[in-house]
């Protein structure tokens, strides 16, 4: 059975490609995965990633600017959450085939 694949042109192949640019960097991807488990704050962010508090807010604010990424308010903190299921899929599948590459297990369906 093949997946529902919706219309594409220009503008769906240039959206896509952005997309992928965004996922590029390692920190915010793996911010995006981290965020595909939940709603987290800056400060879980940050302690998933490994990363430097700045650069986390940094990478969110792109993550933000580009629309992959929605921030709230609670009190003082800032949460952020993943909005589309389509981009928790996408995150999930590209790390399962990393998976694949980095420990030689077969690909599968």
């Amino acid at each position: 059975m093949r997946e529902q694949v919706h219309p594409s042109g220009a503008a769906q192949f240039a959206a896509a490609a952005n997309v992928f640019g965004m996922l590029s960097d390692p920190t915010r991807l793996h911010l995006v995965w981290t965020l595909a488990q939940g709603e987290a704050d800056v400060n879980t962010l940050t302690a998933a990633s490994g990363a430097a508090r700045p650069a986390v807010s940094q990478h969110l604010a792109k993550l933000r600017l580009a629309g992959l990424v929605q921030m709230r308010k609670e009190g003082r903190r800032s949460v952020y959450a993943l909005h589309d299921g389509h981009l928790r899929r996408l995150v999930t599948e590209a790390l399962n085939h990393a998976d694949h590459l980095v420990t030689g297990a077969p690909p599968h369906d």
